[in-house]
């Protein structure tokens, strides 16, 4: 995923639900690759806080895959906080996909979706953009 254009693929997670606030793509470090916010969100953390909570999920998303031979690799978690609700998945062993949308935001099919257009970009004769 050297040559990933995450720029590309952020904006096509924006583009699922214009309830989607942010869409970033990180390695499982924590470090970001990319983030992309909707115009007119306004953040609700600090850029630390919002580099810890993303640590935090990165974080949980390791320890829920300590009993993948048991349960199988995690597709997706949903935190659903007073204010926003956060959806995190794997792009790839490597990579995370951390959402956040508008507490009214349908998360069914944000999810549906997030994970097709993941399907549907690693599996494209082209491979990722």
């Amino acid at each position: 995923m050297l040559n990933t254009n995450y720029e590309l693929i952020s904006d096509h997670l924006l583009g699922i639900d214009p309830k989607i606030r942010f869409a970033t793509i990180c390695d499982m470090n924590g470090t970001v690759l990319f983030s992309a916010h909707r115009k007119g969100v306004q953040n609700l953390l600090s850029a630390e806080e919002s580099k810890k909570s993303l640590q935090l999920a990165v974080n949980s998303w390791k320890s829920r895959n300590k009993f993948s031979s048991k349960l199988g690799i995690g597709k997706y978690a949903l935190v659903v906080y007073k204010k926003l609700k956060r959806i995190t998945m794997p792009l790839d062993s490597d990579h995370i996909l951390y959402i956040t949308t508008d507490l009214e935001a349908d998360h069914a099919p944000i999810i549906y979706r997030a994970m097709r257009l993941k399907l549907d970009l690693l599996h494209s004769p082209q491979g990722m953009p």
